[in-house]
């Protein structure tokens, strides 16, 4: 009866614990509105213009599109509502899936070969629509294909893997209710003066650790206390480990060794604007905003075809990825005509490993793409406060559990960014008798997408500018995985080992680091480049040459093979790493090409047979080039989940292929050292790092030399009320 009575509070609490954090992933963050916004057209005696200002309704960023009707206009563009629908129906009378109950782990558009949507014009007739899809029935993984119009379904893999395929939210959901049936776990909460009603608990991936994890799926519990806080984080049952079992949905083993640690307190944790004390709220910004008063320079035609400036590219939400950038084609300013760069570029694979050894920690060292889908934890985002007023938003459309597909709003928005940037200027000295000032602003256009992995988020742009420079940033914030202590000062635990910084007492935030890796399928005016890395060397002059001693001297080498383009970035020893097109030259002689430009990074410190790291290899160097092999694009490998890191970039890359004048892959990983302070409790304020893809010789001159300069007459005259 015991057991029955505590499953039953078990059950309802999870249940609202977990209605609770759905709702809060969803809860705008203290908001803007559109009446705290200043409106030309709604402030007209102060707001002049040669046109009518764009106002928050002709933008209507919470569109909401039928996505019933859609219909793919492009090879690369994902399965719609009804292709999705239709390759359920096609599975369910497949005899795989009619002998037993399945779930689908992964339900995306099968793109078509490389050379067909190379071929491919507007216009043309689509190459046949698959589906790839990842299913697990009767305890195996399953890689299928799908095709939509014959209805013939290819199985091309069946287990055992090494890993398992990333988690269904369903599972997830559903596991951590899982230790509720336990009669002991309810107790250990009970025991801890915690009420049932009170407790939510986390998903948290196992990472792999020996033979004792083989031949099962597994997955670790632990949980937190709810009262008197939204921000639950904050306040760990620290110590209360459960191993469940995700195919059985049954509790392995329960480790308890936090009973002596306290719960911390819930006062000052709560993130919420309204939660906030009224007289402690702070008020020292009046809303900004950018007004266009001809409307935005972008258009996306099709749903997912954006043209800008003189930038075309293919955008699309992936489940995985979370954001696919494919085509994308700058304009040459000379001739007018469509240049390729990048065929394909997304968020492979992210690497969280928390530095804390001890029981209930050391396998906290996730892989957020692979094991959770970095698109399927991505929010929809918040009008005004996400992106600003002159965004336009696009919905994903993925496959749930049992292959429905079912929508997310405002999944990724598009903005023009202009923040007083100079996109170039010169002005002569009064030396030169000259009289001339010429300055250029700098407006970009940024894709951005955010995903919420339980506590941490994460904030993905792609920032694409006129001069032909893509910038890719990544941004964290959201709130620290924490550890409960005793201790309350830091005046009591002298010389002791904490594996991070006390942020508050009980508090302690648990150092840790996030490596974020690229895929780039460079296409620089084709296919076949060539990765040249740039040394900066230090030469010495000669006896008698010149007053100097020595100066810098750029030297060229091509990677031949794929070791010779694996890169650890040295501060003392500069290169500088281009991908050319050897058969395409400028007038002057030059190949045209890109460069990966790095800025501020981090490097894994971890030991290369750490079992952590042996799956996390893709990041033992910071760039990487690979041949273009379509089966290659998951740097963690296509099964993370418990893997044992034996098919990983790493992998691929040590088998030495020719990469040159070839058709190649660039990775890049960017990467942070995180050791918390203060200022990130109880929430962090959001800390960037980027990297750049740069034209070098790409365009014969510089390629925004003709853009005009801004005149007043171009812009709306605003004043706001209160200084009219």
């Amino acid at each position: 009866m015991a057991a029955g009575k505590y499953l039953l509070y078990s059950f309802l609490s999870i249940t609202t614990a977990f209605a609770l954090f759905f709702a809060w992933l969803h809860l705008p963050s203290p908001p803007l509105n559109a009446a705290e916004l200043f409106d030309c057209a709604a402030y007209s005696p102060w707001c002049t213009s040669k046109s009518q200002p764009t106002t928050l309704d002709d933008q209507n960023p919470t569109r909401r599109h039928d996505h019933a009707s859609d219909i793919p206009h492009h090879p690369l563009d994902p399965l719609t509502v009804q292709e999705i629908t239709q390759v359920r129906s096609i599975l369910s009378s497949h005899p795989l899936f009619r002998s037993s109950p399945f779930s689908i782990h992964s339900l995306v558009v099968e793109e078509p070969q490389k050379s067909l949507v190379l071929e491919w014009q507007t216009g043309d007739p689509l190459p046949p629509r698959k589906a790839s899809v990842v299913a697990r029935v009767d305890g195996k993984s399953h890689v299928l294909t799908v095709d939509l119009t014959s209805a013939n379904v290819a199985i091309l893999r069946t287990g055992p893997h090494s890993g398992y395929p990333t988690m269904t939210a369903e599972e997830m959901y559903t596991a951590t209710w899982v230790p509720m049936k336990s009669e002991r776990f309810n107790q250990t909460i009970l025991d801890r003066g915690i009420a049932l009603s009170d407790v939510s608990c986390l998903p948290i991936s196992t990472g792999w650790f020996g033979a004792t994890e083989e031949n099962r799926r597994l997955i670790k519990v632990q949980c937190y206390s709810m009262k008197d806080t939204a921000n639950f984080y904050m306040r760990p049952i620290e110590g209360l480990t459960v191993l469940v079992d995700l195919d059985a949905q049954q509790v392995i083993e329960i480790s308890d060794k936090g009973k002596n640690i306290p719960i911390p307190k819930a006062a000052n944790t709560d993130y919420r604007y309204s939660a906030q004390p009224p007289n402690k709220v702070m008020k020292l910004l009046n809303p900004i905003s950018i007004e266009q008063p001809k409307g935005p320079s972008f258009s996306v035609e099709d749903e997912h075809l954006v043209k800008w400036a003189n930038w075309e590219f293919h955008l699309k939400p992936d489940p995985r990825a979370g954001m696919v950038i494919s085509r994308a084609k700058a304009r040459d300013p000379d001739t007018g005509i469509l240049r390729d760069v990048i065929y394909k570029g997304f968020t492979s694979e992210l690497f969280v490993p928390y530095m804390d050894p001890s029981d209930a920690w050391y396998f906290k060292t996730y892989m957020d793409a692979g094991e959770y889908g970095f698109g399927l934890q991505a929010m929809s985002l918040d009008p005004l406060n996400d992106c600003p007023r002159n965004a336009y938003y696009m919905d994903g459309v993925f496959a749930a559990v049992d292959g429905k597909p079912y929508v997310r709003r405002n999944m990724i928005c598009l903005f023009e960014r202009y923040a007083g940037d100079i996109g170039w200027r010169h002005a002569e000295s009064p030396i030169t008798g000259l009289d001339i000032t010429e300055v250029r602003p700098k407006v970009t256009l940024v894709a951005r997408m955010a995903a919420s992995v339980a506590n941490y988020d994460y904030i993905v742009d792609w920032e694409f500018q006129t001069d032909g420079l893509i910038r890719i940033k990544v941004g964290l914030s959201g709130i620290l995985m924490v550890k409960g202590t005793s201790y309350e000062n830091t005046n009591q635990f002298a010389g002791q080992d904490l594996y991070g910084t006390l942020l508050s007492e009980n508090v302690i935030g648990v150092i840790h680091d996030h490596f974020v890796t690229f895929y780039l399928d460079m296409d620089i005016d084709g296919s076949d480049n060539s990765f040249v890395k740039v040394n900066l060397q230090r030469q010495m002059t000669s006896r008698g040459e010149s007053p100097r001693k020595s100066y810098l001297k750029a030297v060229k080498k091509v990677a031949k093979t794929e070791k010779e383009a694996q890169i650890k970035l040295k501060l003392y020893d500069p290169s500088e790493f281009h991908i050319v097109n050897p058969s395409v030259k400028t007038r002057v002689g030059n190949p045209v090409g890109y460069k990966v430009v790095p800025a501020a990074t981090a490097a894994s410190l971890l030991d290369l047979d750490d079992p952590p790291q042996r799956r996390g290899a893709f990041t033992n160097n910071q760039i990487w080039v690979t041949p273009y092999n379509r089966s290659e694009e998951w740097a963690g490998g296509q099964f993370v989940y418990q893997s044992h890191g034996e098919d990983t970039l790493q992998t691929w890359s040590d088998r030495d292929r020719g990469i040159e004048n070839r058709d190649i892959v660039v990775w890049y990983t960017l990467g942070f050292h995180h050791v918390p302070c203060q200022e990130d409790f109880p929430i962090m304020p959001t800390v960037s790092a980027s990297f750049d893809l740069k034209p070098v010789n790409f365009f014969e001159s510089n390629p925004i030399l003709r853009f005009p300069p801004n005149t007043i007459e171009d812009l709306p005259v605003c004043k706001a009320a209160a200084s009219a």
